[in-house]
């Protein structure tokens, strides 16, 4: 499974990673299950309606917080980003161009995906 691709870890752009804002639940759950390949793994009514998705045991949560998607999302780690990139384009997720990107010394390959909730995703893996 050497060209196997995975979600490693997500790191929240703002504050929670499993507690992006979203405006309804149901439709998240639906989006992110057809588009990322995500499943339902937990779902609570309080302190917020909140529901918590995952793939390759990386977890992203989703609550109806007020908060501003526009403002928030996700950095993804991943195995194998040209993989990711295919599975998540065949699955009719807008991506931007692959590019390499680099931070603290460490080059990246990376795409980003803006989600129809606002919500942005930056898909990365070390070069």
């Amino acid at each position: 499974m050497a060209n196997a691709q995975e979600f490693k870890a997500a790191f929240p752009y703002q504050q929670d990673v499993l507690a992006l804002p979203v405006t309804d639940l149901d439709v998240a759950v639906a989006w992110y299950s057809t588009h990322f390949g995500m499943i339902e793994v937990e779902r609570r009514v309080e302190p917020v309606p909140t529901v918590i998705l995952e793939r390759d045991d990386t977890r992203i949560g989703f609550a109806v917080n007020g908060g501003d998607a526009s403002q928030d999302g996700a950095a993804v780690l991943v195995r194998n980003i040209q993989g990711v990139k295919d599975e998540l384009s065949s699955r009719g997720v807008e991506i931007s161009n692959l590019r390499v990107d680099e931070r603290d010394g460490q080059r990246y390959q990376v795409f980003s995906v803006v989600a129809p909730d606002g919500l942005c995703y930056y898909f990365h893996e070390p070069v």
